[in-house]
């Protein structure tokens, strides 16, 4: 079977006031953040550079949409089409279109709990 999901890509939260989260883990547990959040840089098995990125939301963001909850992981896949392919066959409710950055490829999907899952083939020498 080809790999699918190869890591963490991300964890995505709701809050009241994304400014305050970002300041208090800063603060409180050294986070590095910016405007985005904060991003840990990893080596994976090959020694490549490696990112997971940590971001706070505002409470009434859509991003999470359909799903209901106040959180979306991000999983690192490789071949991001072929796996979009795969699920759909497989059954797997595929939510909109793939979109490309000059950081990678995005899909995304519901799981059996219809929490919204993001689906991120990197390219993390983008962030270098």
């Amino acid at each position: 079977m080809k790999k699918r999901v190869t890591g963490i890509g991300g964890l995505f939260f709701k809050t009241k006031d994304p400014k305050a989260a970002k300041d208090w883990y800063k603060k409180h547990l050294g986070f590095d953040t910016d405007d985005y959040g904060s991003t840990f840089w990893w080596k994976d098995k090959e020694g490549k550079d490696c990112s997971t990125q940590w971001s706070p939301f505002a409470e009434d963001s859509k991003h999470f949409e359909p799903s209901k909850k106040d959180f979306m992981f991000n999983y690192r896949v490789e071949n991001l089409k072929e796996l979009l392919e795969t699920l759909k066959d497989e059954g797997v409710t595929i939510v909109g279109d793939m979109e490309e950055y000059s950081y990678g490829k995005f899909g995304w999907i519901l799981d059996n709990d219809g929490n919204k899952i993001e689906l991120w083939e990197p390219i993390d020498s983008a962030f270098q």
